[in-house]
C-alpha cells in the first residue's frame, strides 16, 4: 500500500484524486475504510468497482487480492486522467486490477464474466448504485458499499428496498460509518 499512496502524493497535485483536506488521514479515511470491505465478503475473489477514482477501494481491494490465482478487480472509471493513474497504480503495485475507462452504463455486465462482489465508494445515491449493480447483483455478486454516517436514512429512503437483503455493518474505521452488504432477494416461483 505505500507505493499506491507515494503515487497519489505525486499526482494529486495534477490530477484531482482526493482533497487536500482528507490527504492528511488518507491512511485511515481511505486505505484502511478500503481495506476493511474484503472481510465482508471474504470468498470474492472478482470484484467490479463502479466509480472508480483515485482507485478507493477498487485498487485497494486489488491490492489486497494480488498473487490470488483468478483474482481480479474490475475499476470502472469514465476520467481519462484519473484512468491514466489507476493504470500506473496497478501497474506501480502489482494489484489484480482491469482498468476500464468508460461509465458504468456502458459496460455489459456479461462482458466482466462471473462477478463476486460489486462495490462503490463516494459514488452515487444508494438508489442509483443499487440499479447500476443490479446486472451483477442479479447474477450472485454480493454489494458491499461504504455508506457513511446515512446509511439508515438512505436505506429508509430506499423505494426498491423490498427487492433486497440489506445488512448494516459498523465500519470499523469509523463508528459512526455505515457499510451496506447487499444481496438480492432469491425469489421463489409459485407451485
Amino acid at each position: 500500500m505505500v507505493a499506491f499512496v507515494d503515487l497519489i502524493v505525486r499526482w494529486r497535485q495534477t490530477t484531482n484524486l482526493i482533497s487536500e483536506s482528507t490527504f492528511a488521514t488518507v491512511w485511515t479515511r481511505h486505505i484502511a475504510d478500503c481495506a476493511q470491505l474484503t472481510a465482508l465478503a471474504p470468498a470474492a475473489t472478482r470484484w467490479v468497482d463502479m466509480g472508480s477514482g483515485a482507485g478507493f477501494p477498487g485498487i485497494v481491494i486489488a491490492i489486497q487480492l494480488a498473487g490470488i490465482p483468478g483474482a481480479v478487480v474490475h475499476c470502472i472509471e469514465s476520467d481519462q486522467r484519473k484512468c491514466a493513474f489507476l493504470r500506473e497504480a496497478a501497474r506501480a503495485t502489482g494489484a489484480a486490477a482491469v482498468i476500464h475507462p468508460e461509465r458504468v452504463e456502458a459496460i455489459e455486465p456479461k462482458s466482466l464474466e462471473a462477478v463476486d462482489a460489486v462495490t462503490a465508494r463516494a459514488f452515487a445515491p444508494l438508489s442509483r448504485t443499487l440499479e447500476l449493480a443490479r446486472p451483477w447483483m442479479e447474477r450472485g455478486a454480493v454489494g458491499v458499499f461504504p455508506r457513511g454516517e446515512s446509511a439508515k436514512d438512505q436505506v429508509a429512503a430506499l423505494s426498491q428496498a423490498s427487492a433486497y437483503e440489506i445488512e448494516a455493518l459498523p465500519s470499523v474505521v469509523d463508528t459512526k460509518a455505515t457499510i451496506l452488504r447487499v444481496r438480492m432477494k432469491v425469489r421463489t416461483k409459485a407451485p
